[in-house]
Formats: structure tokens, C-alpha cells, sequence
């Protein structure tokens, strides 16, 4: 058994000084360290007075370290899995982009390879982003190959398909979500120009996410407020938020808080293949992006994504809004897990479910990822 001591253990409830985490494979429990004597430890880990949190999950993100999952390559969802957990990621969904069809189930067959592999970073699942979205609002994504809402071109796929990004003012849309949420599929509103009244429809139907709150979607005006006001209007809600302060303004960030709350916020990068490279053009979903001054954007100057990191999403986040760091944790850990329907296995320190563990100082720098129990990253 292992124990990880000297650490600020973050828990659901808040922060636990002066206790140990013990685990395998999967969490033992946390215990306090006078007891320690009681049980065998083969490995003790010093967290040196830093953090000791669940990992972090993130839901959105299509490529990292020079490979795309889009690029329907074993190789490149591994080299993936491996580069994320040095920002502490544990898990995420491999997210598609708006391509063709067969383009998109090439990913999707590999990224269901790929869930049963161990690399890193765990592949949790894929989150189809498009091509059932808006033609008004397709922010990076490729127009050409958005199609028609129909869920028949999901069946093969139910088992790999976690979360799905569509627009809810599009033909078939409500028959699409309802069929989703009776697979047990996550349903995200986004690249979407659906009213006030169409979103919130949508989430009775069952939507309980929204895609990067505020970006390609109908935006808050006080005569017609969108799927914003819609987002904001509604509390069950949740609201993915890329913090890496080119897509989202600090100021809105705060105020987002105000009215989401920690709870309702979920942390996602959306990053893509240039992530922890250099600057430069890569291509993207077929198009050519352009990464300069930290963010990435078409040629026509719209955003594609972004080269955001976990970790530097979080400390913006803290950064931003003041909130402490164990409710800023939240939004990449408990938030997501819970969303996905996964809770019960990953997603915070309780006792028998996965020690995916992260290890991290006051700046939100990385100094040591578990997976399953495997030491995946040491600073």
C-alpha cells in the first residue's frame, strides 16, 4: 500500500490537514497520522505540505503535443494520454471535430480502442463535438460537413459516446436530445442560435451542459437573451468555461461565479494539437490555424481552440475570481465526474473508487499524477 503524507487533502467538504491517503489501485481511505503505524505501507509520498486532490477531468479537449484525435491514429491518442497527465488531467474525452462522417468514425473507432488501454491520462470516452450543429454559428468548425440532426448515425457508437455538442433549434432536434438522454448520453448546447425559449426547452428535454459558455452560441442582449440568458437563467445548468483569458474576459469569469457558483462551472481547455508546442501553423479539422501570442485561430481570425493546459486553467480561474483553491478543484473534478455519470468511480478521494490522484503546490504546479495508483508524472 501506498501513502501520500504531509498533505492538504482536498474532499468534498473542504480541506483535511494532518490526515493520510492511503491506497492501491484504488482509494483505501483517509486516516489520521497518528494512526499510520496500523496499516503496511510499502511507498510513502511527501506532498511537502502541498495540495492532494482528485484528478482532474477534462471533458473537452481535441489534441495536445502535435497529434489531433481527429487524425484517427492509435499513436496519436496515446502520445495524447501521456502529455496530460503533467497538468495533472487523469481522464478526459477524446473530442471529434465537424468533419466528414467517415473521418469521424475513424476517431471514433480509435478512440474506442483506446478506452481500454493504459497510456496515461485515462480516455474516458468521446465527446462529439458537431457535425449536428448550427451553420450560422459554427465558430472553427468546418461548415461544409455539418449535417442533419439524426441519431442513426450514433448507433455503432452509444457504448463510445459520452457527451454530444448540438444546436436544439435544429430539425429533429427534440426527438435527437430525448434519444440521447435514454442512452445515457451527456447532451451540451453549443455552436448553437437557439432563443432564450429554445435552450430552455432543450435543458427540460434533458441538456444539462452547455458547450464553452459564451463562445459560438447566440450571446446575452437584454431584448433577447439566448442561450447566454438561458445558461444563466436556469440554475441546474452546467456551463463549460475555457479560463485562459483570450476566450473569456476575467470580468466575465467573476461574473459567471456570481451567478453559476462553483458547483455549476465546469473547466475545460478545448485545446487542440499545438498545445506544449511552438508557435506556428498546424492543421486543424483540415483547416490551417495559426498559433501566435497564446491562442489559436483561423486564418480569418476566429478562435480554434485553444493551447490551454489543466493547471494554468485552474490557477487563471483562481487567479481571476479569488475563490479558494479546493472549490476552484470542483470544477474539474467532482463537476465533471458527476456530469458523465462516473461518480462513482472516479472523481474525488472517497474510499474504493480509482486513486486518481494529483499532487500540486499554491501556484497549481504539477508535482506528482496517479492513475489507477500508477505514478504516471513526478516533477
Amino acid at each position: 500500500m501506498k501513502a501520500i503524507i504531509h498533505g492538504r487533502i482536498i474532499t468534498e467538504k473542504g480541506l483535511l490537514d494532518d490526515n493520510v491517503l492511503l491506497f492501491e489501485d484504488k482509494i483505501f481511505g483517509i486516516v489520521p497520522e497518528k494512526e499510520i503505524d496500523r496499516y503496511k505501507i510499502e511507498r510513502f509520498i511527501d506532498a511537502k505540505e502541498r495540495y492532494v486532490s482528485p484528478g482532474f477531468i477534462d471533458m473537452h479537449i481535441h489534441g495536445a503535443a502535435g497529434h489531433d484525435i481527429m487524425d484517427g491514429s492509435e499513436e496519436g491518442i496515446r502520445v495524447i494520454s501521456e502529455n496530460l497527465v503533467a497538468s495533472g488531467v487523469t481522464g478526459f474525452l477524446a473530442t471529434t471535430a465537424t468533419m466528414d462522417w467517415n473521418m469521424i468514425e475513424k476517431a471514433l473507432d480509435n478512440i474506442k480502442k483506446a478506452m481500454d488501454k493504459r497510456y496515461g491520462s485515462k480516455v474516458l470516452g468521446c465527446h462529439l463535438e458537431g457535425p449536428f450543429i448550427s451553420k450560422k454559428y459554427p465558430g472553427a468548425q468546418n461548415g461544409l460537413h455539418i449535417i442533419r440532426t439524426d441519431f442513426s448515425f450514433l448507433e455503432n457508437y452509444k457504448d463510445v459516446i459520452k457527451m454530444i455538442t448540438t444546436a436544439p433549434e435544429l430539425e429533429n432536434s427534440q426527438g435527437f436530445i430525448r434519444r440521447c438522454v435514454e442512452e445515457n448520453i451527456l447532451v451540451s448546447i453549443g455552436h448553437s442560435c437557439a432563443t432564450y425559449d429554445e435552450t430552455l426547452n432543450a435543458i427540460k428535454l434533458g441538456a444539462r451542459s452547455i458547450t464553452h459558455i459564451f463562445n459560438a452560441m447566440t450571446p446575452l442582449h437584454h431584448r433577447n437573451p439566448g442561450v447566454v440568458g438561458a445558461a444563466m437563467d436556469d440554475k441546474d445548468v452546467n456551463c463549460e468555461l475555457i479560463a485562459d483569458n483570450i476566450h473569456i474576459h476575467p470580468a466575465i469569469q467573476r461574473i459567471l461565479l456570481k451567478v453559476k457558483g462553483t458547483e455549476k462551472i465546469v473547466l475545460i481547455t478545448d485545446s487542440m494539437r499545438a498545445s506544449g508546442m511552438e508557435e506556428g501553423c498546424y492543421k486543424v479539422a483540415g483547416q490551417t490555424v495559426i498559433v501566435k501570442d497564446n491562442s489559436a485561430r483561423l486564418e480569418n481570425g476566429t478562435l480554434a481552440g485553444s493551447i490551454l493546459t489543466m493547471d494554468r486553467a485552474l490557477k487563471n480561474f483562481r487567479d481571476n475570481t479569488g475563490v479558494p483553491i479546493e472549490e476552484a478543484v470542483k470544477t474539474v473534478t467532482f463537476n465533471p465526474a458527476r456530469l458523465l455519470g462516473i461518480y462513482d468511480r472516479t472523481g474525488s478521494l472517497e474510499k474504493g473508487k480509482d486513486a486518481d490522484i494529483v499532487i500540486f503546490n499554491e501556484e497549481f504546479n504539477i508535482a506528482y499524477t496517479f492513475v489507477r495508483g500508477d505514478q504516471c508524472y513526478k516533477e
